[in-house]
């Protein structure tokens, strides 16, 4: 795929570079803070990529790298407080995981590499003026969910659907973002999206047990998603099936959906901040998009939620759990 061959060749610069001592400004030894507004699969996939391409790039853990790895635990409090020590901190760089951290982070961090990933719109959240030529001192990688084909997987899954629920974090600017692009979508495919919002994740159950709907669609949001268990457990009872957006959701009880790589983001913001560590401009590392999304579907799960997937779903999927 092209975009991880750039990713792998921007790996291999970078380290070539040091290897040959460059102008990096810097011993080879790196401190770098990472940090998440909380931990769920797909997140934890970020940093292992992350932290496994530094590996292949010559960047050993308690040899000549070290990371500070921090996780608010869905606290914004908390997480302006990480933002804070990181940026009176020595570290030579930071990674962001998710929209609300990226935020976070760059807020306070101005002189120094900031790279983020599993943002799903970098311009809205105001991270960066621009896709193509990222100002300041930040850039990273998108996770941006093809809301228009989701929403078609479950027109195929479910032919006579008419609703569909989605449940957001109203404070969450990509969730906001991703409610807004199912909303366009589906008015054009002529289904009605219906939404329940929340503010924490002891709200999701609730909210979902609001929604009278023909199926739900977990987009990629950090608070439902880390409380997924919580829908997939309503979606029983009322024999809805869960449709979800990254893969770990798909392992963990929705039915199906289409999902961006998430390591392979973590791999991807490795490449940039060492571009970045070696004295490229973020404005020259335009901000990464994933333009193939890969199927994953759970028929054990589908069932338990009243639904028997169609052969032209699985047959293609890219993997079942």
């Amino acid at each position: 795929m092209k975009l991880k061959a750039l990713a792998a060749l921007g790996v291999s610069a970078a380290l070539a570079l040091t290897a040959c001592g460059g102008d990096a400004g810097n011993d080879g030894d790196y401190k770098i803070g990472i940090a998440t507004i909380v931990a769920h699969p797909a997140l934890d996939a970020v940093q292992e990529g992350f932290i496994e391409a530094l590996a292949e790039a010559g960047y050993e853990e308690g040899v000549n790298i070290e990371f500070d790895r921090q996780n608010a635990q869905g606290d914004q409090s908390t997480l302006t407080n990480i933002a804070n020590t990181f940026g009176s901190s020595d570290y030579d760089g930071f990674l962001a995981v998710a929209t609300p951290t990226a935020q976070a982070l760059s807020n306070v961090i101005t002189d120094k590499p900031v790279v983020f990933a599993a943002v799903t719109d970098p311009v809205a959240a105001e991270l960066v003026s621009s896709w193509e030529a990222p100002d300041a001192n930040v850039t990273g990688v998108s996770d941006l969910n093809p809301m228009r084909e989701q929403l078609e997987l479950i027109q195929e899954a479910l032919p006579e659907a008419a609703t569909v629920g989605i449940i957001y974090t109203s404070s969450e600017v990509n969730s906001q973002v991703q409610f807004d692009e199912a909303e366009k979508a589906a008015a054009e495919l002529g289904l009605e999206v219906v939404a329940a919002t929340v503010t924490n994740s002891s709200e999701v159950q609730q909210a979902a047990d609001s929604l009278d709907v023909d199926a739900y669609l977990i987009p990629t949001d950090n608070t439902v998603v880390s409380a997924a268990e919580a829908v997939i457990q309503v979606a029983e009872t009322k024999q809805t099936p869960v449709f979800a957006s990254d893969e770990s959701t798909m392992e963990r009880g929705a039915a199906a959906g289409l999902s961006v790589n998430y390591t392979q983001q973590g791999r991807d913001a490795a490449a940039a901040l060492l571009k970045m560590l070696e004295g490229t401009s973020a404005a020259d590392i335009p901000v990464e998009t994933q333009k193939e999304f890969d199927l994953f579907v759970n028929t054990a799960a589908a069932e338990a939620q009243g639904l028997a997937l169609p052969e032209s779903i699985v047959s293609r999927a890219t993997k079942q759990f």
